[in-house]
């Protein structure tokens, strides 16, 4: 610290060496002068060492502060580390019920599906079985018709070509059949 002031003394002396006037006339002299006892009167007084201790209670606290932003940063990083978990997991639930939603809804759609064609075959089976029963009726009644119309065809021509005696004779081989049959 005294070194460039040291230069800057000798400096100033050997300007106003050169100078007429000597040393006791140049200006900058004195205010190096006045400058160094300002200096020295404040050394004396300890002011560096407050001045001194005031910058290491500065660094001091931003050393402390920079602990604390650490912490702070450490902290936040730790939160965005479990924010970040907590979204892999939130993912990881997501797919899987998407996935079991899927797998339901096959799972629906092919119950869904076999439930259609049963009723589709219940209502082929039953159509069907009204189909034949209606079949059936309709054959049932054409032969009713038939039988009907045959016994009519067979009485008319009975009549026309029958006489009372072959009647007779007839009605009574029928009855013996129908009495052969009933026993």
């Amino acid at each position: 610290m005294f070194a460039p002031l040291v230069i800057l003394l000798s400096e100033a002396a050997s300007e106003a060496g050169r100078h007429a006037g000597g040393l006791a006339q140049d200006k900058s002299f004195w205010l190096l002068l006045s400058f160094l006892i300002v200096v020295g009167i404040l050394w004396r007084a300890g002011v560096h060492k407050s001045i001194g201790s005031g910058l290491d209670k500065r660094a001091q606290e931003i050393a402390d502060e920079l602990d604390r932003a650490r912490a702070l940063r450490n902290e936040a990083q730790e939160l965005l580390a479990k924010f970040q978990r907590r979204q892999h997991e939130a993912e990881a639930e997501a797919e899987g019920i998407i996935e079991q939603a899927k797998t339901d809804a096959k799972r629906i759609a092919e119950e869904a599906r076999q439930r259609i064609e049963e009723q589709l075959e219940r209502r082929a089976k039953s159509a069907e079985e009204k189909t034949g029963r209606a079949e059936a009726q309709a054959i049932a009644e054409v032969r009713g018709q038939t039988a009907d119309l045959a016994v009519e065809a067979a009485r008319a021509i009975i009549r026309e070509r029958m006489d009372q005696g072959a009647q007779s004779a007839l009605a009574e081989r029928a009855i013996d059949e129908v009495s052969s049959k009933l026993h």
